[in-house]
C-alpha cells in the first residue's frame, strides 16, 4: 500500500481546480477569505509553538515559512510571471496587474500557497499589489517593508502539511477535518482549535511532499505551467531503479535539519547530493619560440540525490 500511495499521484494529477478546495468541503460550501489577513487567520499555526517549540523554530528557519516572499526571489518571480507571462498572453484576460484573479495566480500558488484556492480574487490582487511594491525600485523602504510583512503572513505552515494536505486519497480516507491535526497516531490533541489528532497515511511518505515538489505540468490549469519535477524524477528514476529512501529521510532525518528541511542552500545537503572530483594538470604550451603556461581541469560530478538536479 505504501508504494501505491507514493506513486499513485503520478498517474492521476490532472484534477479540476476544485481538487484544491478546503479540507472536508467544496469551495462553495466554505466562506472564502477576502484579505491576506483573513487567509492567514484561517491557517494560523502560531499556537503550535506552545507545545512544539523546537519544531516550530526549525520551521521558521525554512523557506516554507516564507513561501510567497521567499528570499525575495520568489516575490520577484511572481512579478515577472504577471508582467511577462499573464500580461503578455493574449487570452489570459490580464491587461494590468489589477486584473489578476485566483485562477491566474494558481500558476505559482498551487505550490507556494495552495490555500489561496480558499480565497477570493481580492486576495490574489492584494498579493500582486504587494509583490509590485516590493519589486518597485522607486518604492520607499517603509512601503517595501510593509509589503514584505504582508507577504510573509501567508505560507506553507504546520496546518498545510498536518491538516489541509495530510490526505491525498480523499474518497478512500476521507477529507481532512478542520478541528483535527494529522500525524503518526490517533488520540487527543491539547489545542482548543484542534482537539483531535488522527493518523495520516502519507505523513512519512514522499507523496506528502510530492503534492508540491514536482508533478510536472499543471495540466488542470487553463494555462499549464511547469516548475518543479522532483517527485516525477524521484518515482521514475530513483524508485524505479530500486531506491528506497523517502524525501523525509534525507531532508529531515539524515540532515538533522528536522522541519527546517533545507536543500541546496545547506552545505551539508549539497555535499550529500553530489560527489565531485577535480583533477588539474599543468603544462607548457610551445607556439614556435613562445612558451605559454596552460592548465587542463577535469571535473567529474555524480548525482547522489534521489531526483534530478537542479529543480524549480
Amino acid at each position: 500500500m505504501n508504494v501505491f500511495r507514493s506513486m499513485a499521484i503520478v498517474a492521476f494529477f490532472v484534477l479540476p481546480l476544485t481538487a484544491f478546495a478546503p479540507p472536508g468541503a467544496h469551495a462553495a460550501e466554505t466562506k472564502k477569505a477576502t484579505t491576506i489577513d483573513e487567509l492567514a487567520k484561517m491557517y494560523d499555526s502560531s499556537g503550535c509553538k506552545e507545545c512544539h517549540e523546537q519544531i516550530y523554530n526549525e520551521w521558521e528557519q525554512s523557506i516554507h515559512s516564507r513561501s510567497i516572499f521567499g528570499t525575495g526571489r520568489t516575490a520577484a518571480t511572481i512579478q515577472t510571471t504577471v508582467s511577462v507571462g499573464l500580461m503578455g498572453w493574449k487570452y489570459s484576460g490580464v491587461k494590468k496587474p489589477e486584473d489578476v484573479q485566483v485562477k491566474h495566480l494558481m500558476i505559482c500558488a498551487k505550490c507556494h500557497l495552495p490555500q489561496l484556492a480558499e480565497a477570493t480574487d481580492a486576495v490574489a490582487k492584494e498579493i500582486v499589489k504587494n509583490v509590485y511594491i516590493y519589486t518597485d525600485p522607486k518604492a520607499s523602504d517603509d512601503a517595501r517593508d510593509k509589503a514584505v510583512a504582508q507577504l510573509s503572513k501567508v505560507n506553507i505552515n504546520c496546518l498545510i502539511c498536518h491538516q489541509r494536505n495530510a490526505i491525498t486519497h480523499k474518497w478512500v480516507d476521507g477529507f481532512p477535518e478542520k478541528d483535527t491535526v494529522y500525524g503518526s497516531k490517533d488520540g487527543e490533541h491539547m489545542d482548543a482549535a484542534h482537539p483531535k489528532m488522527k493518523k495520516s497515511q502519507i505523513m512519512d511518505e514522499s507523496i506528502l511532499c510530492g503534492q508540491c515538489h514536482g508533478l510536472g505540468p499543471n495540466l488542470e490549469l487553463e494555462n499549464p505551467s511547469q516548475c518543479a519535477t522532483l517527485y516525477a524524477s524521484y518515482n521514475m528514476a530513483y524508485r524505479a531503479e530500486g531506491g528506497q529512501e523517502k524525501c523525509q529521510e534525507c531532508h529531515m532525518i539524515k540532515s538533522k535539519l528536522g522541519h527546517n528541511m533545507q536543500s541546496y542552500r545547506d552545505p551539508g545537503m549539497a555535499k550529500a547530493a553530489v560527489d565531485f572530483k577535480v583533477e588539474a594538470l599543468g603544462y607548457q604550451w610551445r607556439d614556435g619560440a613562445k612558451v605559454v603556461p596552460q592548465a587542463l581541469v577535469k571535473v567529474e560530478m555524480i548525482n547522489r540525490a534521489g531526483h534530478g538536479i537542479p529543480d524549480g
